[in-house]
């Protein structure tokens, strides 16, 4: 049976197991091929949408004009990056009014708005204002006027890269504090999955821009060899047989039966019907709907956002396979014409030797983790100092503490964001108590 019929049928049967796990389990999809090409599309979709019945929050909507290429001086158009935001709790210049913004994602920036409950709580009693800023080339923040011209090619989506999206935001932050006459305002950062990487390497990049980050469910360890390539499957396979042996042993039999059936005579035609896949039957799975526009995330990880996944024979359920660079670079260079570069972001934030350059270099960042996120293994499960904390929860899933309250929240819950609150309260105090000092002088 070919590997990409398989690899679809892995990801139904994933989808329909995880539509009993609605919360814990949320981020576990991915086609168990060439994971790091979906990572975007299939792995983030059950967080960024309304499914959840997430409260509508009050925002206003406004557009900046970005710089395309912070880096050079080339004659570029820019293009409007655009941007939530409300101020109707922010205590305002005078005092300092603290800004909390959120660093976006792959993705219509509505949703994470709308899923990120978390910053819209606690800003009125911080007396913060909130932002969330759109990433480049996703939502509406699009060059080139339009989703088409900015994805035809290499060369339209050459500044689809971290380092251009930090630099957005650097820029909006500081243009938006210079209109404001806040500039003395402190900058506290967030985010979730890669927001939350980039909310950590934004706090290492442009200390001076804010003074600090909680780096929410953050695989910022997710590169070259740091980790076992293993982790996401054997975390996810983890998951489900402390719910059932039974399940966890069901679904890693399966992969043989399936196979099986494919080979025979009328197989695939059988197993997709079975499967309801769009390509040969109706009312289906649509295996390439996009609503979210999140196909960005497909040349992120064919240039620098290189995330090494594999599966093991012995304590994964799903199809054992190995990292196969060499087939991903093969992938990147049929569509895009571009080969990776595996190591450029250990380069550009740090990997190798990551911890003791938090602890020497750092200051002012919470990661935040839950152990049945498979995302956690890629991400920093330890203090590293007294001001990089690590906060992590046995029970936690992808990015749970950045989610609205609601009442049946479990009490682990409830004490991790308390704790995070009163993280962000000690920044706060302290960089007030400088600035006093500063002032009394």
């Amino acid at each position: 049976m070919a590997n990409f019929p398989k690899a679809l049928l892995s990801l139904l049967i994933s989808l329909s197991i995880l539509s009993f796990f609605p919360l814990t389990l949320s981020s576990l999809v991915r086609s168990p091929k060439s994971a790091s090409h979906f990572l975007g599309k299939f792995s983030r979709r059950p967080n960024h949408t309304d499914s959840l019945g997430a409260p509508n929050y009050r925002y206003e909507i406004r557009y900046f004009e970005q710089n395309l290429d912070h880096f050079s001086f080339s004659n570029l158009p820019k293009f409007r990056q655009r941007y939530l935001i409300n101020t109707e709790n922010w205590s305002g210049p005078d005092k300092l009014g603290p800004i909390f913004f959120y660093c976006g994602n792959e993705g219509d920036i509505e949703w994470f708005a709308a899923n990120s409950g978390f910053v819209w709580e606690i800003a009125p009693p911080f007396g913060a204002m909130v932002v969330f800023p759109e990433h480049r080339y996703y939502g509406e923040s699009m060059p080139y006027g339009s989703w088409n011209e900015a994805y035809k090619n290499a060369t339209t989506l050459a500044h689809l890269t971290t380092e251009q999206a930090l630099a957005d935001f650097a820029v909006l932050i500081t243009e938006l504090k210079r209109n404001l006459s806040a500039q003395a305002c402190p900058v506290v950062l967030f985010g979730g999955s890669y927001g939350g990487m980039l909310a950590a390497w934004m706090r290492l990049k442009y200390p001076h821009i804010a003074i600090g980050a909680l780096a929410s469910s953050a695989p910022v360890l997710e590169f070259e060899d740091l980790v076992p390539s293993e982790n996401f499957y054997d975390i996810v396979s983890n998951d489900f047989k402390r719910e059932s042996v039974n399940c966890f042993n069901t679904i890693k039999d399966s992969w043989d039966v399936i196979e099986l059936e494919g080979e025979k005579s009328n197989g695939l035609s059988y197993l997709s019907e079975t499967f309801r896949f769009c390509r040969y039957c109706f009312e289906c799975f649509d295996l390439d709907d996009d609503p979210q526009g999140t196909n960005g995330w497909n040349w992120q990880a064919c240039t620098e956002m290189v995330m090494p996944t594999s599966s093991s024979k012995n304590t994964s359920m799903f199809p054992a396979y190995d990292y196969d660079y060499a087939s991903d670079e093969e992938w990147c260079l049929e569509n895009y014409g571009v080969k990776p570069r595996p190591t450029w972001i250990t380069t550009e934030f740090g990997g190798h030797g990551f911890k003791h350059a938090l602890k020497n270099f750092g200051s002012n960042i919470i990661f935040s983790n839950g152990l049945l996120d498979p995302w956690s293994g890629g991400s920093v499960l330890e203090d590293i100092s007294e001001t990089i904390v690590a906060l992590v929860t046995e029970k936690g899933a992808h990015h749970l503490d950045l989610r609205a309250a609601t009442a049946e929240d479990p009490d682990w819950l409830v004490e991790q964001r308390a704790a995070e609150v009163k993280l962000i309260q000690s920044w706060l105090d302290q960089y007030l108590d400088k600035k006093r000092k500063v002032f009394d002088m």
